[in-house]
């Protein structure tokens, strides 16, 4: 029974900033239609900010309890100027052009950011435990585990039902999904088109930092990290379908849970059993399990 109890722990807390990720990722390509690979340095970039100030600050005195506000803050930052720049100097000029282009620019923006990573942060780990440290532990049914890790799973509700709100419940989900529909009737419409994508794109990247920062406090933040949460979110969208924020809860969830179930039982298998599911979802629904439908042209 603690066995079970700790693989529903364990996995949803890693579907939650699974989600929380990803969900930036197919927003994204859900208004834009852009596969963007840069994600995962905004997953990166948000998680080494987060670390180096939530240290910096515990270094010159500040409560452990901040480090919540930075984490927050380190976001925000990370999704406004990185993302800002990357849609303003490089998306802008694109947009006209095939999506394999698009593609391309985006690995290789990945690849810039990722170097520069090394150049800002150098190569040593950063360490930000004070904000799990603060929140102790808890037991449930028999398993401990830290009330940190709990709390990413409340962070990912909230993100939910936020996005959820803005896009069935505000004008601006109305204007969203016009752009959706059809970019050009949009523009019909009166629509300022450039300022949606700006928006939408640092939206998505505000939230792959959030991702990054938030979980920041749990690992060892060290080179490389953007990589492997890139190949798991592109996991998460392709099973859950491009484009759809429900496709992004149940991609995290079925991700996260095989994860944990096969860390507990068959470590060997932890990868394998994530790209098998996902690949038995791509024989039987090619744009995964919750695609948003297709405009019809005639």
């Amino acid at each position: 029974m603690q066995t079970i109890v700790a693989v529903l722990i364990d996995g949803l807390s890693y579907s939650s900033y699974l989600f929380i990720v990803s969900v930036g990722l197919t927003i994204i390509f859900g208004v834009m239609k852009i596969l963007n690979v840069a994600h995962g340095s905004f997953y990166a970039w948000g998680a080494y900010a987060a670390a180096y100030f939530i240290g910096l600050f515990h270094g010159m005195g500040f409560p452990h309890w901040f480090g919540f506000v930075l984490i927050a803050v380190s976001a925000v930052a990370v999704g406004a100027i990185i993302g800002l720049a990357i849609e303003r100097i490089i998306l802008r000029k694109m947009y006209e052009h095939e999506e394999v282009h698009i593609l391309l620019a985006t690995f290789g923006v990945f690849l810039i950011l990722e170097d520069v990573i090394l150049l800002v942060f150098g190569v040593n780990p950063y360490f930000a435990y004070q904000p799990m440290a603060l929140l102790g532990s808890v037991k449930i049914a028999g398993v401990t585990r830290d009330v940190y890790s709990l709390t990413l799973i409340g962070l990912a509700i909230v993100i939910a039902l936020a996005c959820w709100l803005c896009l069935a419940r505000s004008k601006w989900g109305k204007i969203l999904k016009v752009v959706i529909f059809d970019r050009e009737i949009g523009l019909a419409m009166g629509i300022n088109v450039n300022a949606v994508y700006v928006y939408t794109f640092v939206a998505g990247a505000m939230l792959g930092a959030l991702g990054g920062a938030a979980i920041a406090p749990t690992l060892s933040v060290s080179p490389g990290i953007g990589i492997d949460v890139i190949v798991l979110s592109f996991a998460v969208v392709v099973i859950g379908g491009m484009g759809s924020i429900a496709g992004a809860i149940i991609g995290a969830l079925m991700v996260g849970l095989l994860r944990a179930t096969a860390v507990h039982f068959v470590p060997e298998l932890e990868l394998f059993v994530i790209f098998a599911v996902m690949a038995a979802v791509l024989m039987v629904r090619p744009e995964g399990l919750f695609a948003p439908a297709r405009a019809r042209r005639i």
